[in-house]
Parts: C-alpha cells; sequence; structure tokens
C-alpha cells in the first residue's frame, strides 16, 4: 500500500524554510554578539597598549630634551672667553661665540646678560641689548648657586621655556647665561599623530598640546566644550562607540580614552587622548565578514529548500540577484565616493588659489580707490604752487610743496594699511585722539571741500576723546566718510555737512549729510556695492572702513536721517585716563 501524497507540498516547504532562516537567524545574532564582545576588548586593549607605549615615548623624548638642555648653562658659565667678555666689558665676539655653540647644542637660542641684566650677546641678535633685570629667571639666577629652570607665560598664550645660571669669577658676580629650551618642536611632532597630547605643569595649566588654543587652560577647561550638547547627542555618540569600557572623555564629540602619565620634572604630567577609531574600523570589518558570510549560507538555503518548486526556485534567483546587485551598487557606491574624494580635494586646492586671485583683485582695486584723493590733493597743491612761483612768492609755494610731501608720506601709508587689512593687521595699537585724526582728514579733504563750497557744522567737546587704535587707520575711515558725505551732496542747492564727536561709554563720530539718503542698507557695506555712477567709485570705500573699524574693536553702522539725507555712525572703545597713562608709559617704555 503506497504512501498517501501530500495534499499541500508547499506549505511543508514553506514550514521548513521558515524554520530553516530561524535557526541561521539566531546563529548570526549569536555569533556576531559573542564576535563583537571578544574583538571590541581584544582591540580595545590593543589600542590601550600602543597608546601607552606611545605616551611613554613622548615623555622619555621629553624629559631627555630637558636634561640635555640643563646641563648648557653650568657648562658655558665656565668658559673663560665669556667670563673674559663680561670682565673687560668687550662683547665683539660674544655673539658669534654663542652661535658657534648653539649649533652644537641644539637649544633654541642662547643669551649673555650682564650684572644688569642687559643682553650683551645672543644667538638672536635682535635681542641685543634688551633689558632683563626684573626677570625671574635673572634675578633668581644671581640669587642661586644652581641652575634655575624658568617657565614663562607669553602674551599670545604661548610659553618659554629657560634655564639661567649665573657666571662669576673669583666671587665676583659678572653676570647671566640663559638657554631657552625649544619644546614646541614637539607640539609639531604631536601634530602628525591621531592622538591629542597635553602636558600639564603642577599648577594644572596645559603648557604644551596638539591644540595651541589650550596651552594656560586647565584641562577640564580644555575639554568643556567637547562634549556633546544635548542628551539626544549623548545616546546616539555612545551607541555609536562600539567600545569595551564605558568612554573617559569626550574630545572634539567623539569617545576617548584617557591615559597619564607622570614627567619626573617639576611635577609635570602628560596627558594623552586616544579615539576608538581603529578598534571601531577593525570590529566592524569582523562583523562585516561574517554577516556577508550567513547571507551567503542564508541565499543557499533558499535555493536549496525550495529546488523543488520552480515558484520558489525563481524567487531564490530573484533574491540572490538583488544580493548581487546590491553588492555591485556598494562597490560602485565606494568607488564612487573615492573619485569625489579626489574631486573634493582638487576643488579646495582650486578653491584655495581662486581666493588668493580674489584677494589680490581686490588689493589692487583698493588702491587705486584710495590714492585717487590724495592724487587729487596734490595735483590742487601743485597748481597753486606753480602759480605762487609765477607770483614771486616762494614761500607759499615751499608750504604747498611741504604738504605735497605729506601726502606722499600719507599715499605710503595707505598702501601699507590696505596691505594691512588684506592680513588682518597685526601692528600694537596706541593711543589716538579722535578729534586730532578728524583734523588731519579735514586738512586732508581741504581742497574738495573748498571747491565744492560745502557748509561743515562741528560739534566736538572740549575735552580729547582718546581710544585705542591705529590713527592713520582711522584717518582712512573719516576720509571715506567725509568723501562718500559729499558725493552724496553734490546734487543739493545748499550742501550741508556735520560732524558730531561725543564720549560716553564709546567714542561716537557722526558724519551726517542732506542728501537724498541710502536706498539698500542691507547691503551697504558689501564689498563692490556702489551707488555712484560708473568710473566715480568701486564700492570699496565702506566695506574697507567696516572692516578697520571692526579690527579697532568696534563698529560703523548706517542709516537714514529723520529730515533726510544719510547718518554715520563709528563707535570705538573709549580710554580713560588710566589706561591712557598706562598706555603712554607702555609705548615710552619700548622707545628706551
Amino acid at each position: 500500500m503506497s504512501a498517501a501524497p501530500d495534499p499541500n507540498p508547499s506549505l511543508n516547504v514553506s514550514w521548513r524554510l521558515r524554520v530553516a532562516i530561524g535557526l541561521i537567524m539566531l546563529v548570526a545574532v549569536l555569533t556576531i554578539s559573542v564576535t563583537n564582545k571578544l574583538l571590541t576588548d581584544r582591540f580595545t586593549q590593543s589600542t590601550r597598549n600602543r597608546a601607552e607605549m606611545r605616551i611613554a615615548l613622548y615623555s622619555g623624548n621629553l624629559m631627555s630634551e630637558l636634561r640635555q638642555n640643563a646641563i648648557v648653562p653650568q657648562l658655558l658659565a665656565r668658559d673663560p672667553a665669556l667670563i673674559t667678555a663680561l670682565q673687560n666689558a668687550d662683547y665683539s665676539l660674544s655673539t658669534q661665540r654663542l652661535i658657534s655653540f648653539v649649533e652644537e647644542i641644539g637649544a633654541a637660542s642662547l643669551m649673555l646678560y650682564d650684572i644688569d641684566g642687559r643682553t650683551v650677546a645672543a644667538t638672536d641678535r635682535n635681542r641685543l641689548q634688551s633689558g632683563h633685570r626684573s626677570e625671574a629667571y635673572f634675578v633668581d639666577a644671581i640669587r642661586s648657586n644652581a641652575t634655575i629652570f624658568s617657565s614663562i607665560k607669553l602674551p599670545g598664550g604661548g610659553y618659554k621655556f629657560m634655564y639661567s645660571r649665573r657666571i662669576q669669577a673669583g666671587g665676583d658676580m659678572l653676570g647671566v647665561i640663559a638657554v631657552e629650551v625649544d619644546l614646541q618642536k614637539f607640539e609639531r611632532g604631536w601634530a602628525g599623530v591621531s592622538d591629542a597630547v597635553m602636558v600639564v605643569d603642577s599648577t594644572g595649566e596645559i603648557i604644551l598640546g596638539t591644540s595651541p588654543r589650550w596651552r594656560g587652560l586647565t584641562e577640564a577647561q580644555a575639554l568643556a566644550n567637547d562634549l556633546p550638547r544635548t542628551a539626544i547627542e549623548r545616546a546616539i555618540k555612545v551607541t555609536a562607540d562600539w567600545t569595551a569600557l564605558p568612554p573617559d572623555a569626550y574630545l572634539q564629540g567623539e569617545a576617548v580614552m584617557r591615559l597619564e602619565s607622570r614627567i619626573p620634572f617639576r611635577g609635570w604630567r602628560m596627558v594623552s587622548y586616544t579615539t576608538y577609531a581603529s578598534t571601531r574600523e577593525r570590529v566592524n570589518g569582523v562583523l562585516a565578514l561574517q554577516v556577508m558570510g550567513f547571507a551567503i549560507l542564508l541565499a543557499f538555503t533558499f535555493y536549496f529548500l525550495s529546488r523543488r518548486t520552480a515558484g520558489r526556485l525563481a524567487i531564490f534567483q530573484r533574491e540572490s540577484a538583488k544580493l548581487r546587485a546590491l553588492n555591485v551598487a556598494l562597490q560602485r557606491e565606494i568607488a564612487e565616493r573615492k573619485r569625489v574624494q579626489k574631486t573634493l580635494a582638487v576643488a579646495e586646492q582650486t578653491l584655495e588659489q581662486s581666493s588668493k586671485l580674489a584677494a589680490l583683485g581686490e588689493m589692487s582695486a583698493a588702491v587705486s580707490h584710495e590714492l585717487n584723493q590724495p592724487l587729487a590733493a596734490m595735483k590742487t597743491y601743485l597748481a597753486g604752487a606753480r602759480l605762487l612761483l609765477h607770483r614771486n612768492r616762494p614761500e607759499e609755494a615751499l608750504s604747498s610743496f611741504g604738504r605735497i610731501d605729506g601726502l606722499i608720506e600719507r599715499m605710503g601709508a595707505i598702501t601699507k594699511q590696505l596691505k594691512s587689512y588684506a592680513r588682518k593687521g597685526q601692528e600694537a595699537f596706541s593711543p589716538v585722539d579722535i578729534g586730532a585724526a578728524l583734523a588731519s582728514s579735514m586738512s586732508m579733504m581741504e581742497p574738495q571741500l573748498r571747491q565744492r563750497q560745502v557748509e561743515i557744522a562741528r560739534i566736538l567737546p572740549d575735552e580729547p576723546v582718546i581710544v585705542m587704535g591705529d590713527q592713520m587707520r582711522i584717518e582712512q575711515v573719516i576720509v571715506n566718510l567725509l568723501r562718500n558725505a559729499l558725493d552724496a551732496t553734490k546734487s543739493e542747492r545748499h550742501p550741508l555737512v556735520e560732524i558730531i564727536l561725543t564720549a560716553g561709554e564709546t567714542a561716537t563720530l557722526t558724519v551726517r549729510d542732506n542728501g537724498p539718503g541710502i536706498a539698500d542698507l542691507d547691503a551697504l557695506f558689501e564689498p563692490f556695492y556702489t551707488t555712484k555712477q560708473p568710473g566715480d567709485g568701486v564700492g570699496l570705500g565702506l566695506a574697507i572702513s567696516s572692516g578697520i573699524v571692526n579690527d579697532l574693536g568696534g563698529r560703523l553702522t548706517a542709516r537714514n536721517g529723520q529730515s533726510g539725507g544719510a547718518v554715520f555712525e563709528m563707535q570705538l572703545p573709549i580710554m580713560g585716563e588710566q589706561e591712557t597713562e598706562e598706555a603712554e608709559e607702555h609705548a615710552k617704555w619700548h622707545r628706551q
């Protein structure tokens, strides 16, 4: 008796297919979970071991550099040539001798101070004759018999490290020899690694680091802005880190492990932060292979369990084709991303070159724009001087030539200031009297004012209004505002320009005209925006002026007056009497 045929074979196949898929998925989840845990632990520990070796190497190199330079002052303090130079006050060969030493030693620089703290010899000739009598590294070296190490915090946020030792002969103190240690070279070396490294002194301040903005901060302050800002971002970071242990800290929003090593020198410590990027990449690579293996196994299961029916086989073939298409699409996406990365690198280089060319074009236009005013004044003075010479009035002609000479100096200063505008300026500021700057600007604009017959109304305070800045650049802004006011009143029968200077919380210079006003206030300070006729201006004056005022810590605003016309206000931080006196004393000390 034969067995009865299966009334519904497709149901049996579907049941077996579901069981097989369920078993494969269960095994896949268990395998991937165990693999992820084991590999994450292993690779995390491997990453930590490499980081510990790296921070030990950095600490050793730093300590070796300090010890190498520590012995230099002791040796140079016994140098007969330097002792003789200090005794005889003859330093003609001392600088050359220090230069020969620094090439052999490898220090950053060497300085020789006499007993009064004056630099009498130095490998950097710009430091000659500078005074260091009140500096700690000089005073401590004079008072001590040993070599003194000093860590000097610079105004810009960096640090300078020096060894110093006094020089004496026959019981008489002659001077001090100082060696500057170049520890910044370690920062330059750390810039090429993926880890973040910092060196902290005994007070907890960061003195060296891969990020220059960390110097002078504590470790907590340096990391204060690197945490994810919201709870949602923190939750996403935690699920994406794939670390064996909770992250020690977040650096620029990325989880990192923190390692610390003690440097046997004045309580210094070295701290490093290592990302888990390599751990994630290696673990994900292995898991991707496992996922691909289980996907292939699942495809074969579909094939063998569904070959009894043509319909099931077609389904499995389509699924396999989809997997192959996904693989090809993935490969194409990888290739496309590589191509886009290369294109992006070329585009960045092209953009950088275009930016340089645009800056050159802007500066060329700015130079032409800013020199038109002095050239027009020079032409007027030359015509006047020629007329005075014909009338046999040489003294007055000489006065015109003197003004022309001043304008030539101003043209040179303008080109210098335009270069400074292009690189955002780096020169020190000094106290500037806004009233004096206004008077100088009015003197420069005198020919145009006399020719146009414009009525000028000035309201100035009795006391000087002092700000900290650059007088030449402030005068440049005032001239631009006056020139715009003159241009705005060309169509008026009775042109009027009001100039008001007030001193309150800020120094405010207001220039008001009775022209037609400003149509588009939003685009007024954009480069190359102008309402003038072609040939009368290129629209750079107010853009340059706004940049100058911003660099000086103030702001330049514009509005339309209630009774018509345009109103420009230049506001700059005002200086008190005590600040003015301190700035003048500081400038006087620098001149000495």
